[in-house]
Order: C-alpha cells, then sequence, then structure tokens
C-alpha cells in the first residue's frame, strides 16, 4: 500500500498501519476513562479541597475529552482494519478521521495545562489519593503527547512532497518516461533521494570521520540503496507483511517436496574437506577477537582474558597494531592454541576498505595461515555496503572478471601488505616446505577468497577455506576459476550467502506480488505471521486474489501490484514466469566462490537444540535466492558455523534431537 497522504504530504506508514498502536492507545484511554469516572463520582457533589472549581471542570472536561479521543480511536482503528494491502478503497475516511485525531490534541494538551496548574497551585488541602491520581493524568497525557511527536518523527519521510500526478485516463504507476518532463522528474526525484540517504548514513556513522574515502563511500552506498527503492511505493509494514507471507509460501513448497528427491549419502560425501574446514574456522572466528571468545565463553573467558589484557608486553607490540590492552591478541592465543611465537604479523588496523588480519604458521597443518576478520565496526559495515562491482582481470582467465568493490578493496589492501611488506616471504624463510591457507568468515570470506584469486598466480598450491561469504562476489568467470582452490561452507539458511543485488531485486517482485495477491488484510497477516515465526504449526493457506483468474491473465499484473509501482523498471515483471526472458538481471550476477559445501539441519528448524549433520557439495545456482527463516541470521554467526563443523567432524555424532537418531544421512539435490 503506498504511504498515506496527510496534511500535503507523503507518510512512511499506510492506511492499514494504524490497527496496532490505535488498539493499544483505545486501551489505554479506556482504562484512563474509567479511571478517571471513578475519581470523579468518588468526589461528585463534595469537592471540599482548595481549588474544587478547577478540579470539577478539570475532571468533566477530561471525561469528555477522553470520551471523544476513544471514539475517534475505535473509528481509525476500525476503518484501517477494512480492506487489504493494494485495496485502501474502504480506507478511504481514514485521512479525515486523522485530522480529527489530531484536533482533539489540543483540547489535550489544554486540559494537561489545566492539570498541572491545579496541582502546582490549588491541590493543598485535598487527599494525596486525588492529587496524585491528577498529577498520573497529567503525566500521563504528557507522555503520550510525547510518544506522538516521536512518531511523527519515525513516519516522516522526507520524499514525501508531493508528487505529480499520472494523467486522469492513464493507469496508476505507468509513466511515460519517454517524455521531457517524466525524465526530469524522475532524474529530480533519485538525486533528491540520493541526498536523503547520503544525509541518513553521515547521520548514522557520525562518529567516523568525514574525510574523502567516507564521503566517497556514502555516495555509492547512497545511489545503490536508493536505486533499489526507487521504482516501488512500499512502506515497512508491507514489507513485513510480504515476508511473513513468503516465508510461509517457501515452507510450504519444502513440504511439497517430492520424496524422489531425497537421495542416500553418496560416497563422495566431503569428509576431509570437513576436517580440514573445521580446523580452518576456529582461526576465522579468532579473528574477529575478544568479542566473540567473550561471547562464545561467558563463564570462563572473561577470567581466562583477564590476566593477559593488561599485562606488559612492550616487544610484542611492534607486531600487533591497534590492540592497545593486548585483549584481542590474547583471545586469539586462547582459541586457536597456538603460541606467541607462531605468529608472523598481526594487525587490528580497521578502516573502511581496510580490515584485521593475522599470519601465524600453523603447525599441526603445517600451513602458513591468513585469518581475515569478518564485520565488526561502522567502518566494516560500509565495506560491506560498497556492493557494486569493480573490475578485477586475472591473467588466464577467460569471461567478464568483475567483484564485489568493497571486498576487492579490502583484498587488495591485504595482498600489498602480504607482498610488498614481505610479510609472506617472512613466513616462509621460517617454514619454506608449509603451502598457504587463506581463511576467513562473512566479509572476511569474501575478502579471502579474492585475495586467493590474487595470489594465486604466485602460490598455485594455496587453499582458501570461505566461510559464510557473501552470494553477491565473484562473476561467474572468477567463480569457476577459484573453484580449483577456494571451498565455500554455507550453514542451513544463512541469509548472506544469498545476498546479492539480483537476488534483492528477486526479493522485492516476488513481495510486490505476494502482497498483491493476498486478499487478507495487514493485521491478520502480521498476527498469522508473528504466531508463525515463534510457535509454528501449518503454514497459513491465505486466499488469493488470483484464485479465480483464468489462466492466459496470469501473464499481466494485478492492479494492486500494479499500484505499488512508482515507474516500471527492468527490475520489475510482473506475473511472468521466473524463466521468462522478461526476469533476465538488470544487475550484473555474482556468484559465490570456489566449490560450495552446505550444511543442513536435522530435525525441525526451528528446534535449534539440534545439531547439523548433513552435508553435501552444492552448486552456486542454488543459492539465488533468498530463503525467509527464523535461523537466516543465526544461521550466519560464526560461532554456530563452528558447533556444525564440530558436530560434524566429531568421531560420535550429538544430537538432542530423537527423530534424528533414526535417521540416516542424506543429501538434498
Amino acid at each position: 500500500m503506498p504511504g498515506m497522504v496527510v496534511f500535503g504530504r507523503r507518510w512512511g506508514i499506510a492506511s492499514d498501519d494504524l490497527v496496532f498502536p490505535g488498539s493499544f492507545e483505545l486501551f489505554v484511554r479506556v482504562l484512563w476513562w474509567i479511571g478517571t469516572l471513578i475519581l470523579y463520582t468518588h468526589h461528585r457533589g463534595h469537592f471540599d479541597c482548595n481549588g474544587k472549581g478547577v478540579l470539577h471542570t478539570y475532571l468533566v472536561g477530561l471525561l469528555v475529552v477522553l470520551a471523544l479521543i476513544i471514539l475517534s480511536l475505535w473509528s481509525i482503528v476500525y476503518v484501517s482494519a477494512q480492506g487489504t494491502i493494494t485495496n485502501p478503497g474502504p480506507r478511504r475516511s481514514i485521512p479525515a478521521l486523522v485530522y480529527l485525531r489530531a484536533l482533539l490534541y489540543i483540547p489535550e494538551l489544554v486540559w494537561a495545562c489545566l492539570g498541572a496548574f491545579w496541582v502546582s497551585d490549588d491541590s493543598k488541602g485535598c487527599d494525596l489519593a486525588t492529587v496524585g491520581a491528577v498529577v498520573a493524568a497529567v503525566i500521563a497525557s504528557w507522555i503520550i503527547l510525547l510518544f506522538t511527536g516521536v512518531g511523527v518523527v519515525f513516519v516522516f519521510d522526507p520524499l514525501g512532497n508531493p508528487r505529480t500526478q499520472p494523467a486522469a485516463m492513464e493507469p496508476l504507476g505507468v509513466r511515460d518516461l519517454q517524455s521531457t518532463e517524466g525524465t526530469q522528474f524522475f532524474s529530480t526525484a533519485r538525486s533528491l533521494a540520493v541526498k536523503v540517504w547520503e544525509s541518513r548514513l553521515r547521520l548514522l556513522c557520525c562518529c567516523l570521520p568525514q574525510d574523502e574515502s567516507h564521503r566517497a563511500a556514502f555516495s555509492s552506498i547512497a545511489q545503490l540503496v536508493s536505486r533499489f527503492f526507487s521504482d516501488t511505493d512500499l512502506v515497512p509494514s508491507d514489507i513485513a507483511a510480504g515476508l511473513a507471507l513468503l516465508h510461509q509460501e517457501q515452507d510450504k513448497m519444502e513440504q511439497s517436496r517430492d520424496p524422489d528427491d531425497i537421495v542416500t549419502h553418496s560416497p563422495s560425501s566431503p569428509i576431509a574437506e570437513l576436517e580440514k574446514a573445521s580446523h580452518c574456522m576456529q582461526f576465522a572466528a579468532a579473528a574477529y577477537g575478544w568479542p566473540l571468545y567473550i561471547y562464545s565463553n561467558l563463564l570462563t573467558g572473561p577470567c581466562k582474558l583477564s590476566g593477559d589484557c593488561c599485562r606488559s608486553r612492550a616487544a610484542e607490540y611492534d607486531i600487533v597494531g591497534g590492540d592497545h590492552l593486548g585483549c584481542h591478541f590474547s583471545s586469539i592465543l586462547q582459541s586457536t592454541g597456538l603460541q606467541y611465537r607462531d605468529f608472523i604479523h598481526v594487525s587490528f588496523h580497521n578502516q573502511i576498505y581496510e580490515i584485521p588480519f593475522f599470519v601465524a604458521l600453523d603447525h599441526k597443518r603445517e600451513a602458513v595461515l591468513v585469518a581475515v576478520r569478518g564485520t565488526l565496526s561502522l567502518k566494516d559495515v560500509l565495506t560491506d555496503l560498497s556492493a557494486e562491482c569493480e573490475n578485477l582481470p586475472i591473467e588466464g582467465v577467460t569471461g567478464a572478471c568483475y567483484a564485489h568493490k568493497g571486498m576487492c578493496q579490502a583484498a587488495g589492501y591485504i595482498y600489498r601488505k602480504l607482498v610488498n611488506d614481505g610479510i609472506l616471504n617472512q613466513a616462509f624463510s621460517v617454514a619454506p616446505e608449509y603451502k598457504l591457507v587463506i581463511t576467513g568468515h562473512s566479509l572476511g570470506a569474501g575478502t579471502a577468497s579474492l585475495l586467493a584469486i590474487l595470489l594465486r598466480p604466485s602460490f598455485p598450491t594455496l587453499q582458501c577455506y570461505s566461510f559464510s561469504p557473501p552470494g553477491g562476489l565473484l562473476s561467474k568467470a572468477l567463480a569457476d576459476y577459484s573453484k580449483d582452490f577456494v571451498v565455500s561452507v554455507v550453514l542451513g539458511k544463512d541469509l548472506v550467502p544469498r545476498l546479492s543485488i539480483p537476488n534483492m531485486e528477486d526479493l522485492k517482485r516476488k513481495i510486490l506480488k505476494i502482497v498483491s495477491n493476498c486478499n487478507k488484510p495487514k493485521y491478520r497477516i502480521l498476527l498469522r505471521g508473528c504466531w508463525y515465526e515463534l510457535f509454528g504449526g501449518d503454514p497459513d493457506d491465505f486466499p488469493t486474489e488470483m484464485d479465480n483468474r483464468r489462466e492466459e491473465e496470469l501473464s499481466q499484473p494485478l492492479l494492486g501490484e500494479e499500484s505499488l509501482i512508482i515507474r516500471h523498471s527492468s527490475s520489475y515483471q510482473s506475473l511472468a514466469s521466473d524463466d521468462s526472458p522478461a526476469h533476465k538481471a538488470a544487475h550484473l550476477p555474482l556468484f559465490l566462490p570456489g566449490r560450495v559445501l552446505h550444511i543442513t539441519e536435522d530435525g525441525p528448524s526451528r528446534r535449534s537444540c539440534c545439531a547439523y549433520h548433513h552435508s553435501a557439495w552444492s552448486n552456486e545456482m542454488a543459492f539465488r535466492s533468498i530463503l525467509i527463516s527464523p535461523r537466516m541470521l543465526a544461521d550466519h554467526m560464526p560461532d554456530a558455523v563452528l558447533r556444525a563443523l564440530n558436530s560434524l567432524t566429531s568421531e560420535r555424532p550429538f544430537s538432542l534431537c530423537p527423530s534424528s537418531l533414526n535417521d540416516s544421512q542424506h543429501n538434498t539435490i
């Protein structure tokens, strides 16, 4: 549903978003009215304290004002609950009701001031219960007014100035982009959107230095984000409803999967790679330093680090930078089990496109190991969000060679440190027979994969283990090239390996379709979605507006779906088949690096007690769609990945799920 238009501008809230806030305020106001009525009834006829006339007027006026507010709130809640997301017709009176409710803030403010005046000047001689009740009413009035102001700030849309309306005979959402007027309009809108997103980023990252590199990153990210949202008119609750519906739709499809798709465990199961991956994941997790170590060892971690953090190590700081108390390095020692002499270089220097890493001698695997840290700061987030493509020509690779800009820059920074500063030469001078291994998690995984590609010509035997890498990382040519030396490990329904601009465009298109097709009001969708996420159950089978449509009409957009489009773009197509030419990517496609090892869950997906027992080689094309799940973020956490790998590689896998004891291991194809 497009944003509601009141007071001459568009807001970041729709006319069907007032059910929940209105119901909550209605509940509070009813209790307040009942309490005021009891107080008035108790004192009626014997107001025997100072200022009794003012008190009588205040209570009567408050009862009247509260009654009017309750009626207006009930009307808003009732009307807001009508219709569907894309059928606002039954809610056409909402703006008038909002104006009425806004007018009632005036007498409420006046009565709050009157109550404050009585308490401060005329309440002497009155019983404490009466004074306390009036004080509570005054405070409640000011709190509600304050929260209302905060709410207005939150739903304010800086881009909500009145927009040029389409011609009367023109279908809603369709604009003549070939005309000079239309082109100028959207060019101005895009420029304004970019400026707004830049301002938001600067405000969010106000603690960072506003130098040229940061300003360039803000501009690049703002252009990317504004482009993504420029062709739709959705409010946040529409997206939440769409995600709730999409999650249930995906679960229905998963439950109806043909059992023939499940085959017995293949002899080619990657047991050897799992053992190596489990070992390397310890170093990838250790690169996060003390925050992850404390989080993973809440009871013993602080005690183990407390004796080392502030210890004087003047000589050690020659190779450890940016770790003033030594807590990061101490946690790395505890996590990896290595000695200080095993570390060649440790850097905690962190800027945009410059992320921490360390180089150590792994005597157990006879390897010079480079571990790159994942996202742990706002600067890392900016590196993550710099998701545009950057050329990365590699000798001997045919086809288009490009990669994620932010991680490409970070890999170049570490490459220069390792090669130009002689760090790798120093390591191999100590252990010339060792091989080179690179690892990392999340941002560190993407950077490690690109670093491995850059170093491969000089170190043909190197190996890279990439844990939960971002999906939008490499072009197809580079992804195929990296399969000889990169192994990517993905856990469950992890969001990040499925995250890329084309996948986000696909998710946006699916949300547009599913919210347009559903003929239930938004509040019911959100209530059912919350229940399903918290308690599970069977996916809801919401009736849709597609139920009675003829098959030949399915290639045409629904009116509701069309109304959510500000302008047509190559990122959006209506109800055509996902395999049709209409759905060719508008953005350059990016893929996961190397061979993909997918670890899936044994047992119900909502039972986090279950160990992960299934692993199989997967295809990067299996991650071309975002899966909605309560575990889509939890499965990305480095401690979860490490636990899953340890469970798979332990001699006697242990599971708390009884059902898993009777199931044989299998791969999903």
